[in-house]
């Protein structure tokens, strides 16, 4: 995708004239070239799978991490952009740690997921 944002591409909540989010529509374009990943939850646990597809002679099929241990009792499977994934992860980690310091209990999953997606929101 070729940026055509004019001025309006630089910052993440600067509108185009006719309404548009270039950066939000940039976020969509990386979405579609990306890797599929799935979970499956059951009762006694997950399954987590992901497309290791390597896109270039250039990568080394070792390289390529897409599963992470967050905490002992969360993991996270992850697709898109490496650099996003990373930073992820490793706020997701140091939540967990929050959490096991503050209260000395594993970090429910769900509040986890809440932590991580308000800090995706404070990017937008």
């Amino acid at each position: 995708m070729q940026p055509s944002g004019r001025g309006y591409d630089h910052g993440i909540t600067t509108f185009s004239p006719d309404g548009r989010l270039f950066q939000v529509e940039y976020a969509r374009e990386s979405v579609k070239r990306g890797t599929t990943t799935a979970g499956l939850k059951f009762k006694e646990g997950v399954v987590l799978v992901c497309d290791k597809r390597i896109a270039s002679r250039l990568i080394i099929p070792e390289s390529i991490e897409k599963m992470f241990k967050i905490d002992g009792h969360v993991g996270i499977a992850t697709s898109g952009l490496v650099a996003d994934a990373r930073q992820l992860v490793a706020r997701a980690r140091v939540e967990a740690q929050v959490n096991r310091i503050t209260y000395a209990a594993k970090v429910p999953v769900d509040i986890l997921t809440k932590k991580i997606c308000d800090f995706k929101q404070s990017f937008t």
